[in-house]
């Protein structure tokens, strides 16, 4: 059984969030018991007329979707700074997982978005929706691993529940930069925990070599169609730079494919 039962989505009408809206819906589509809740978060405070429009007007959106879920997404509003205000509502209404649209930044390494510092600061699983990508099920799952142990094995519960959800096939990647024989012998202490945690969805651990750490896990996703990427913020922080969360943040800039932060 499935530990996700409530979604969070930051909804703010623009193209990234109602792409994310509709990736949410065919993520719980219409036999499973997940309740979405869409949250508008204003700067001020939002008169009831204006929150009665903003309602009705989500409410068409949703409406407008191929897809429908078994309970029609909620919406409510907030009022304050929009990533602490997204993490308190997570707390409050004990969502398990937020799903957040980005578009992104391919031109650049350096910039900070709003889900790029959310998913860094979020105490729960976050996953990122790129505008433009295809909304459809995760049949492909890759784990980017480095050199590190996992420290908390609870982390891959939600990795474990998407898998069982669809019937994924998770592929583990490590992209070593010298000596391979270094990252397998790390890796190897790993491989019974990943096999019994992913169950039979862990089909294969691939090691490939790149001193470029993000073109090496972009091209993997191409090479092997992934539909998901899951990482490990904490634990990536050796694999590109001594800077916490800049693998993170680089894949949430430039993956054409949601990302799938564990934590």
């Amino acid at each position: 059984m499935s530990n996700i039962n409530k979604i969070l989505i930051p909804f703010d009408f623009s193209e990234a969030s109602i792409n994310a809206l509709e990736y949410a819906v065919n993520f719980v589509g219409p036999n499973r018991l997940i309740d979405i809740l869409a949250l508008y978060v204003s700067a001020m405070p939002t008169a009831e007329s204006e929150k009665n429009t903003l309602k009705a007007d989500f409410t068409k959106i949703a409406k407008s979707f191929k897809k429908k879920t078994k309970t029609p997404p909620a919406f409510i509003t907030a009022e304050g700074e929009v990533i602490e205000t997204i993490l308190t509502a997570q707390e409050q209404h004990k969502t398990h997982l937020i799903l957040m649209g980005t578009m992104g930044d391919k031109s650049t390494d350096e910039a900070i978005t709003n889900t790029s510092r959310l998913v860094l600061e979020a105490n729960c699983p976050v996953v990122s929706i790129p505008f433009g990508c295809s909304i459809k099920e995760p049949k492909d799952i890759a784990l980017v691993m480095g050199n590190e142990k996992i420290d908390d094995k609870e982390v891959l519960k939600t990795l474990l529940d998407v898998a069982r959800t669809f019937n994924s096939r998770v592929h583990v990647l490590t992209i070593y930069k010298e000596s391979v024989y270094e990252e397998e012998s790390v890796v190897e202490s790993t491989e019974s925990l990943l096999e019994y945690y992913l169950e039979h969805f862990y089909v294969e651990h691939a090691f490939s070599k790149n001193q470029d750490v993000e073109e090496g896990i972009l091209d993997y996703i191409n090479k092997k169609n992934i539909d998901l990427l899951a990482i490990l913020p904490r634990n990536h922080t050796r694999l590109s730079s001594p800077s916490e969360g800049r693998l993170t943040k680089l894949l949430t800039l430039h993956s054409e494919i949601p990302v799938l932060t564990l934590d």
